[in-house]
């Protein structure tokens, strides 16, 4: 079984997709003209409605900029870059990579739904939509701040939900989180791989997700696609996710398989997702039809693919208004993330609220964003030395290194699982009542727990 552009036997829908592709990838240009910058691939999204030296002028950076920053990042093509390089906070947005995994949270009243549902596979079509609704916020193209070992974040009064993410591992960089509320439960270790490819960067999700939905007990396991950042430095940075996603129901053996369209020329089929629900003999039930930007809809299907008789396609998931002219292209939700009204009582000093670095960025001072981000990188180190001096690991607070390795189609992966200590610590607090600490006034320590 493939993704419906993959398989022609399953009906004018999937015909219908597949017709995209033959638009072929959006256009590559060189800009071999630029002296210095020989082999540097500019990506329009436009399909070349101009040349590419004037394409690769366009985007946030100075010329000069462009000239420093390539001059740094050459030699690094070909390589994994997440952790190994020290990047200017100008390319940088005020969010954590931990605060990044809650965006997932924004919609998660679908999965409620899901747990809700007695439907098998309208169930996965929630559940589906839920995993394809973060792509919206995804495709800013600042980075998040890589974080510092031990630091965690943790979000509240949304949805009823219980979030929380810790960074594990430094080097390789891994995170694990874990949210939960009465509905479902979600845990991910994630193990970001990046390679760099002079003026894009691939980006593949090595990691594990599972959400449990508690009133029948299902798992659903989560394999996203991977991404590509086109015009890192010349051009319009922009961000494409080509390639399928896949959600299993471990319980029963039920899938759906979604393919990310890749962006054609001029633009043709950028953010299309098309895919079906699939029963654990490989039939299709439901096809599932849309744009990640946008909104995701569904209709029941025969066994060809084809649209059953006297249905419609109905919507299941839409974006929500986002806030106009934004900075950082950041949704409602996207804010809520980095306010204090979103933050539990007595937050841990770990939180990434409380980075210095990502504070002065929110604020608009870079200068002092840039020196508080060399400021912590610094004694990230300098405990790391320390704890080796001593002949300390570090060890995580709220997961544990299982002895599980699962695969991934790039690469093993070290699984984590949540210890439930948060939650004996968050009852712990609420059993002594509400602290009357101003918690913006907590000074950043990730270090305080860790051994």
């Amino acid at each position: 079984m493939g993704s419906p552009e993959k398989n022609e036997s399953k009906g004018f829908f999937a015909a219908m997709t597949s017709g995209f592709s033959m638009f072929g990838n959006a256009m590559h240009r060189s800009v071999n003209g630029l002296l210095g910058y020989e082999g540097v691939e500019v990506i329009n999204p436009e399909g070349g409605k101009e040349d590419a030296e004037e394409e690769a002028q366009r985007g946030r950076w100075k010329q000069e900029e462009r000239d420093s920053y390539w001059k740094m990042m050459h030699k690094y093509i070909g390589s994994d870059i997440t952790s190994m390089v020290t990047l200017p906070v100008i390319i940088f947005e005020p969010m954590t990579m931990l605060q990044k995994m809650a965006e997932l949270m924004e919609y998660s009243y679908l999965l409620d739904r899901a747990d809700e549902c007695e439907d098998p596979y309208m169930r996965l079509v929630y559940a589906s939509s839920w995993a394809i609704s973060v792509y919206f916020a995804y495709q800013r193209t600042w980075k998040p701040f890589n974080p510092i070992l031990g630091e965690t974040y943790e979000l509240v009064n949304h949805g009823g939900i219980t979030f929380l993410a810790e960074q594990v591992s430094h080097h390789p960089p891994m995170s694990a989180g874990h949210a939960e509320n009465e509905h479902f439960t979600y845990d991910v270790t994630s193990k970001l791989k990046t390679k760099f490819l002079g003026n894009s960067v691939d980006v593949y999700p090595v990691g594990r997700t599972r959400v449990s939905l508690k009133r029948d007990g299902v798992v659903l396991d989560l394999v996203p696609p991977p991404t590509k950042v086109n015009n890192l430095i010349f051009g319009r940075t922009w961000v494409d996710s080509p390639g399928e996603m896949i959600m299993t129901n471990l319980t029963t053996g039920d899938k759906v398989v979604l393919y990310f369209q890749p962006c054609g020329w001029f633009g043709a089929g950028r953010y299309e997702v098309d895919g079906y629900v699939y029963n654990s003999a490989e039939e299709p039930k439901i096809l599932m039809t849309g744009k990640w930007n946008e909104s995701l809809s569904y209709q029941p299907c025969d066994l060809d693919g084809e649209p059953l008789p006297n249905t419609e396609l109905k919507e299941v998931w839409h974006v929500a208004d986002v806030p106009p002219n934004d900075k950082f292209q950041y949704t409602y939700f996207a804010h809520k993330i980095n306010s204090f009204d979103t933050a539990p009582p007595k937050l841990l000093a770990s939180d990434s609220r409380l980075r210095p670095d990502r504070y002065a960025l929110e604020m608009g001072d870079l200068s002092k964003a840039g020196t508080e981000k060399s400021s912590l990188e610094e004694r990230q180190r300098a405990e790391k030395r320390t704890r080796e001096a001593e002949g300390h690991n570090f060890t995580p607070r709220w997961f544990d290194l299982t002895e599980e390795v699962t695969t991934t189609p790039w690469g093993d992966l070290e699984i984590y699982q949540y210890n439930g200590k948060y939650s004996e610590h968050r009852a712990a607090i609420d059993n002594t009542g509400s602290s009357n600490v101003d918690v913006k006034s907590i000074e950043f320590n990730p270090w305080q727990f860790g051994n």
